[in-house]
């Protein structure tokens, strides 16, 4: 009988109006397509497709780095920790929506009467929620944690596209310590001989000395090589969370290149609502929006009902018969008269902060479009930087080598020479750098759109 009152209790209960607003999404405040022109890329029509990081980052080094970051990285643990407790609290919130049961059993002894027994149970103040104050504290705590969900794919995005620029930034390094390396050898065999033509009277002592500053240079850059190596490992050491097997470590980057794909956003800004921070920031709106119906309601007087059923017997056996069996009811209503304009304040609180709520959420729209746009403006144009890098370093190495020749016949001057390898030598880096940032911008853009779904890997 006791379950019958909660459930109907319960049912009363659940069926009050809120008092919150209708929410309707608000219009996304920037243009309905991503901009167009010399600088960006030719996009064509349809939706984004849905798609997983391994689509994307077809290395299977890579990806194992990946999968070994799910399971150890510590930023993901606490936003799995912050989910888990946010769906908690909405258990905890709604819980105030059904009546709480009780029940208590005594026993005393009287030399008159004997033992006496007796049970209780009840319902202990339930609220009746006729305006919706409970119901919208659910509806607002069940969007946190829907915001909670939202951040932790964030989280995870923010993880597979940190590493993957970090293993770019490896390979990149590897690079320009293999160019180091190849300047220090050579500048090392100028320097033997040029020293052998100054022993020959042939070279003045300024041609050797310019001859080690090549040299010295390109020594201090590989030792800084060395260093950035060491502390690219340890930068994918902390996003992996644990130790990892150097072999998934490129050597360079030609062997990734061809690596990444580019997602293809297609035309309309539309997809940028998918992105999961922005999904978050509409959670959260929606939260506030509950808020403002729990404050509204609290104008309202609160009805409490009270029930209890009692057993009672001086005798064991008859315990449970009807005539030992009682029950009572009650029911209390509260409103304060007088709170100096408290409750209605609150009220204007709840829609100030809803109204703060509907800012941020259209200011992380309108930075979702800006990224995007950043990102398919170096999109559009980085293929060009890196054929141009290519064609200078190409016309760097003829030049150098025409430069020597120059030099060996004793036409052109040796700082001459020396400024034809300085020029080789920033060609080769900045060609480095251009096809680094190449990759790099399809991490972004694939960080920029956030819609991995994770296959095969669940929302902690």
């Amino acid at each position: 009988m006791i379950g019958r009152v909660a459930a109907a209790l319960a049912t009363t209960a659940l069926a009050g109006c809120s008092l919150a607003p209708d929410y309707q999404r608000p219009a996304a405040p920037i243009p309905p397509s991503f901009p167009q022109g010399q600088a960006y890329p030719s996009l064509k029509q349809g939706e984004l497709p849905s798609i997983s990081y391994s689509d994307l980052f077809r290395d299977p080094r890579l990806r194992a780095l990946i999968a070994q970051a799910f399971a150890n990285n510590r930023d993901l643990r606490v936003a799995a920790a912050n989910l888990a407790a946010a769906r908690a609290q909405v258990r905890v919130t709604r819980a105030a929506q059904f009546p709480e049961v009780d029940a208590n059993g005594s026993a005393t002894y009287n030399r008159g009467s004997g033992m006496r027994y007796a049970l209780q149970g009840g319902v202990s103040a339930f609220e009746l929620d006729l305006f919706g104050r409970l119901a919208n504290a659910t509806a607002a705590q069940r969007e946190r944690a829907l915001a909670s969900e939202a951040d932790a794919r964030t989280v995870r995005i923010g993880l597979v596209a940190d590493l993957a620029k970090a293993w770019v930034t490896y390979a990149a390094d590897r690079d320009l310590m293999a160019v180091a390396q190849d300047t220090a050898a050579a500048a090392r065999k100028e320097v033997d001989l040029t020293r052998l033509r100054l022993e020959g009277g042939i070279a003045p002592r300024t041609d050797l000395r310019q001859a080690e500053q090549i040299l010295d240079t390109a020594a201090q850059d590989v030792a800084q090589q060395k260093a950035a190596l060491a502390q690219d490992e340890n930068l994918i050491r902390l996003l992996v969370g644990a130790s990892f097997d150097p072999a998934l470590l490129p050597d360079g980057l030609g062997q990734i290149d061809g690596e990444f794909v580019a997602l293809a956003p297609g035309t309309s800004s539309d997809v940028l609502l998918r992105r999961p921070d922005v999904e978050q920031a509409e959670h959260q709106l929606k939260a506030a929006n509950a808020d403002i119906g729990v404050a509204r309601a609290e104008l309202f007087p609160k009805i409490s009902l009270t029930g209890l059923l009692g057993l009672a017997s001086s005798a064991l056996t008859s315990l449970f018969t009807g005539g030992a069996f009682t029950a009572t009811a009650g029911a209390n209503a509260s409103y304060a008269i007088f709170d100096a304009g408290g409750r209605r304040a609150n009220v204007a609180v709840s829609e100030a902060q809803r109204n703060a709520a509907l800012a941020t959420y259209e200011k992380a729209i309108q930075t979702a479009f800006r990224e995007i746009s950043d990102v398919l403006a170096v999109r559009g144009t980085i293929g060009d930087r890196l054929q141009a890098a290519h064609a200078n370093t190409e016309a760097a190495a003829d030049a150098a080598g025409l430069e020597e020749q120059r030099y060996r016949g004793g036409i052109d001057s040796f700082l001459a020479n020396l400024d034809a390898q300085r020029s080789l030598y920033a060609a080769r880096r900045q060609e480095v750098a251009v096809r680094a940032a190449t990759l790099e911008n399809l991490v972004e853009l694939y960080r920029a759109l956030g819609a991995d779904i994770f296959a095969g890997q669940p929302t902690p």
